[in-house]
């Protein structure tokens, strides 16, 4: 990560390199590298790359905010609030705040990457059918083995 001063704000500005920052096994067939992030001076959202090996899913789950998500590599199905949906490169998603959704390859043979957004600092994860929440800047891979990742 590059920090840039600059003139207009006490906060540095910064270029992540996610080939370059830490990557979290998610479980699943699935890895995220977190990018924008308190620790970079966020106080408004978090985002991130998260790598879907072939075939692999993750579990169906809430967040307590707002999430955006675009499939920027391969292509994706969603699944939100029980329907789901085939998404191609570049096709996002918006998902309100509670609502139950999930992602996975539709690939067998090649990977799909996910870019997402949550509307808050303060994200969590609550996986269906659990009231635990999790902080999405605290997950580590033992509380997402069987769970993963957005």
């Amino acid at each position: 990560m590059t920090k840039i001063q600059t003139e207009c704000s006490s906060l540095p500005a910064a270029i992540l390199r996610p080939s370059q920052l830490p990557k979290k096994d998610r479980g699943n067939g699935a890895s995220t590298v977190p990018l924008v992030t308190a620790d970079v001076g966020s106080t408004t959202f978090l985002n991130g790359i998260t790598t879907f090996a072939p075939g692999a899913a993750i579990g169906h789950h809430s967040h307590n905010c707002i999430e955006s998500v675009m499939v920027i590599e391969g292509t994706a199905y969603v699944d939100i609030d029980g329907t789901e949906y085939f998404l191609e490169t570049y096709e996002t998603t918006f998902v309100p705040a509670n609502i139950v959704h999930r992602f996975r390859n539709a690939s067998d043979t090649e990977e799909m990457k996910i870019f997402w957004t949550y509307a808050s600092i303060d994200a969590t994860r609550t996986m269906a059918g659990s009231t635990e929440r999790h902080r999405i800047d605290e997950e580590r891979a033992t509380e997402a083995a069987g769970a993963g990742e957005n």
